[in-house]
């Protein structure tokens, strides 16, 4: 089956490089769907998409019987909403991580290979760099490369494929929190990228399944939850 994901990302990333360089200013509505979806030669699902992710991020923001607004960086966004309240609930799905994440990383240390190790260090570098630079959409995208990298070296296939079944879920959670992440938590989840990779390097299942447990209920307070 065709992946549309990518085509999702390349255009989130043309939209907030359009934002980014003043091109989209401040305040501006953007063009409707159907014509930026001409424009951008994309369908309609897929733009949706695209512009459901940099919702989530804080940059655009849509509202009813209006239109879609380039949103003003100098303030910091109200938290997005869940878009997937109607199914499940956001503490739900940051507990569903804590049990099935912090259980593959700790499986995933004993089947590490120099490979998946180079494979994390360079999602990790990725993640840091594209927050420095203000690159929201490659910063996610690192993120979740980072915590995919980790799930498709469990040697567990069963749970790693519990893992890609909820992916949409996940997915959202580590864009949830990033409108309102400030400078002082974003040093501390590079960190703790750092910690859980230097636990899987060394085999150290019991310190990856803790490092990751500490990371997703950071994460899920961020984002206004305690799990």
């Amino acid at each position: 089956m065709w992946d549309k994901a990518p085509v999702t990302q390349m255009i989130a990333r043309r939209l907030q490089d359009m934002i980014r360089s003043g091109e989209l200013k401040a305040g501006e509505r953007l063009p409707s769907q159907r014509v930026l979806s001409e424009q951008m030669n994309v369908s309609r699902p897929t733009l949706r998409e695209a512009l459901l992710t940099l919702e989530t991020l804080g940059l655009v923001q849509t509202l009813p019987a209006r239109g879609t607004f380039v949103r003003d960086q100098a303030s910091r966004p109200a938290q997005a909403a869940w878009r997937y309240d109607d199914a499940h609930d956001l503490r739900d799905v940051f507990q569903t991580r804590l049990l099935i994440e912090a259980e593959i990383c700790a499986l995933a240390a004993e089947a590490m290979t120099w490979d998946t190790i180079d494979t994390l260090q360079s999602a990790a570098a990725t993640f840091r760099d594209a927050w420095h630079r203000g690159d929201l959409v490659a910063h996610v995208e690192a993120d979740l490369a980072l915590h995919q990298a980790i799930a498709d070296a469990c040697p567990n296939r069963m749970l790693a494929n519990v893992y890609a079944n909820m992916q949409h879920l996940l997915s959202e959670t580590q864009r949830q929190p990033i409108p309102n992440t400030d400078p002082d938590r974003m040093l501390q989840s590079i960190e703790e990228h750092r910690s859980i990779i230097a636990a899987l390097e060394g085999q150290d299942a019991e310190g990856a399944r803790r490092h990751m447990q500490q990371h997703i209920r950071n994460t899920a307070h961020c984002a206004g939850h305690s799990v």
